[in-house]
């Protein structure tokens, strides 16, 4: 085994730790309360140290949302891929419509939801984590060619296309996770479409 096949292999196993952990504190989150569960608990019910726990997140809040900060990057690369021309709303709901599924893996099942909803932490971290996505999309659609855009527009654009995805998925949870999620953002962007 070469070098790059042995760090290929350990990203693998560092992601599947992650993922491993994330489920296995969200479950402690759910059953016990947030505040309750320590990160001493979640690490010994995996078996590991505090230390090694933050070897995988740099604090507790960030188990919950470990891997959106990849999952935006890739929602910024699907913005660029876009073809040349497409109106930056069109753009916005083509990736978002696209991604939603991957989006709402990443923020779990509806009683997940319910304690982000409810927990200060979660939600000031889920915010800050929701404001960094919404950057790399701006970003990405400035850095597309011949749209035109100007900072403000694009920040704009991006905001109202995530506040639809936000209120889908508020839809979707006061539902209890039965509505059509895709269904959803669709008639959020149709509702927020910018004039011609």
């Amino acid at each position: 085994m070469d070098g790059a096949e042995r760090s290929g292999l350990r990203e693998r196993t560092r992601r599947a730790v992650r993922a491993e952990l994330a489920e296995l504190a969200l479950s402690l989150f759910v059953e016990r309360g947030y505040e309750e569960t320590t990160v001493e608990d979640i690490a010994a019910a995996a078996g590991l140290s505090k230390r090694s726990f933050f070897r995988y997140f740099p604090a507790k809040e960030d188990v919950v949302f470990g891997d959106v900060e990849d999952l935006a990057d890739q929602v910024a690369d699907a913005v660029r891929a876009r073809p040349a021309g497409e109106a930056p709303w069109a753009v916005l709901r083509a990736v978002l419509r696209e991604w939603e599924g991957r989006i709402h893996a990443a923020r779990r099942d509806p009683a997940t939801l319910r304690l982000i909803e409810s927990t200060p932490a979660l939600r000031a971290r889920l915010n800050l984590r929701r404001d960094g996505m919404r950057e790399r999309i701006t970003a990405a659609l400035l850095d597309r060619p011949g749209d035109g855009l100007d900072a403000f527009t694009a920040d704009l654009l991006t905001a109202c296309a995530a506040a639809a995805v936000d209120a889908a998925g508020r839809e979707w949870l006061r539902g209890d996770g039965t509505a059509d999620r895709g269904e959803l953002v669709d008639r959020a962007f149709t509702l927020l479409a910018p004039a011609p």
